[in-house]
């Protein structure tokens, strides 16, 4: 058997697609397609089972797969650690969550550019539990995204708060009175709120579940600019982090409410690969310019 079977078998598990796959190592799809026959004659085993769309493996397929991400990752880290010496170049493949991009992106890329010229920044958004799964997966090598501040990550992974993030139970300008309410009488106003998959609707949905509530949702919607703009217009409640309350367009027509029994706060998180090697300068670059952003933003808020 050799690394390159190894290596197609483990991208054509990952994308369950052999067209895919073969994108990724910049091969044609009867290529790859030679070198899993070729890996799995080598074996002895059947590792995929070809009757499913899409493609997944067979039982001893999931086995194998697992032992070849780890192979897969160990020669990443050693070819890390041979090219050490060289500036960095090439492509950092970074996720991050939709809020963290609002906040602190820009001044984060502008600072990468200055500090590593030659290397490119290739940025996707998402929420927290898949791109933690993709940087797992080694489709990234790193994410920032937001989670508990008592998060345990995968054994695979690394990775360290940056900043605690406070989000705002907010309401339509005049629509609930000024004092203290709980979870359950903001129940009755329903709420506006991300897609499930969000980490601020799941922490809403924990918090209403340990009170014996279910979540009220009168609409879902993506971006919180058009959340903010439909809270104002008394669709529902919203939940959004306060700095990028205090930049909206809306922010004068609504109101901050005071939840005695609820109190939300999550942490951002720089998580990447154990196996980055020399990318580390380039995420600490980042990690660096987006937690200045984050402080930035909670001193203005308080001023």
């Amino acid at each position: 058997m050799k690394l390159d079977e190894i290596e197609a078998f483990v991208a054509v598990v990952r994308s369950q697609s052999l067209s895919q796959a073969a994108d990724s190592l910049h091969l044609t799809q009867p290529a790859v397609t030679r070198r899993i026959q070729n890996f799995e004659e080598a074996l002895g085993v059947e590792l995929l089972d070809r009757n499913t769309k899409p493609l997944k493996t067979t039982p001893m397929g999931r086995v194998v797969y697992e032992q070849c991400r780890a192979i897969v990752r160990e020669v990443d880290t050693l070819r890390h650690l041979v090219a050490d010496e060289a500036p960095l170049a090439g492509s950092l493949r970074l996720g991050v969550a939709q809020t963290v991009a609002d906040v602190a992106m820009l001044p984060a890329l502008q600072a990468l550019r200055l500090a590593h010229p030659e290397l490119q920044a290739r940025v996707s958004t998402g929420w927290g539990a898949p791109l933690l799964q993709k940087v797992e997966d080694g489709e990234l090598d790193a994410a920032i995204v937001l989670l508990p501040t008592n998060r345990v990550l995968a054994e695979s992974l690394a990775g360290e708060a940056l900043g605690a993030l406070k989000l705002a139970v907010i309401a339509k300008k005049g629509s609930m009175k000024k004092r203290v309410h709980t979870l359950a009488e903001c129940q009755s106003f329903g709420w506006v709120l991300n897609p499930d998959g969000c980490g601020f609707r799941a922490g809403l949905q924990q918090a209403l579940a340990a009170q014996g509530h279910t979540l009220k949702l009168n609409l879902e919607t993506l971006g919180t600019e058009l959340q903010l703009g439909l809270v104002a217009d008394g669709v529902g409640l919203g939940l959004v982090p306060l700095p990028l309350l205090r930049l909206s367009a809306h922010a004068e027509q609504l109101d901050v409410i005071q939840v005695g029994d609820f109190r939300p706060e999550i942490a951002v998180w720089m998580v990447r690969s154990r196996a980055i090697g020399k990318m580390q300068s380039a995420l600490a670059v980042l990690s660096g310019s987006v937690e200045s952003s984050f402080k930035a933003a909670r001193l203005s808020r308080a001023a």
